[in-house]
């Protein structure tokens, strides 16, 4: 049933802010946009989508602060990841956390609109990603 990611959406009060913090956070522009409402970037090994939408677009209660599901980033670099979203100006949510003995290290912040972002060293990501990748 469940195939893959496809897209992950965060709000935001001010999307012109958003688009330019995540187009600085990323080092890409948006690809696809609504005027005055969305806004979607291609990223990371499999282009996966995340989305900025303008809160006035946000269903009931969905923009009431942080809560809900994580979705975690696979990062090279966690504790530099981390720095770099900081010194954006997110704040700290949830600090390093090392999950076991495999190598597996989470942390997230909550972005300027108020957003959690997960960011997350995997192996079994890098497992994946070289096996599907041609010699």
């Amino acid at each position: 049933m469940l195939r893959g990611f496809a897209t992950v959406n965060y709000y935001a009060d001010d999307l012109e802010a958003a688009k330019a913090w995540y187009t600085e956070l990323l080092g890409v522009a948006p690809y696809y946009e609504v005027p005055g409402g969305y806004a979607e970037f291609r990223i990371g090994d499999f282009q996966h989508e995340l989305g900025l939408i303008s809160s006035a677009w946000a269903p009931p209660g969905a923009t009431n602060g942080p809560s809900g599901e994580i979705m975690y980033w696979h990062v090279d670099d966690l504790a530099g990841s981390l720095d770099r979203l900081l010194a954006l100006g997110a704040k700290e949510y949830q600090p390093i956390t090392k999950h076991g003995e495999k190598g597996f290290t989470t942390a997230s912040v909550i972005d300027p609109f108020g957003n959690i972002l997960g960011i997350m060293y995997n192996p079994h990501y890098l497992e994946v990603v070289s096996s599907i990748r041609e010699p």
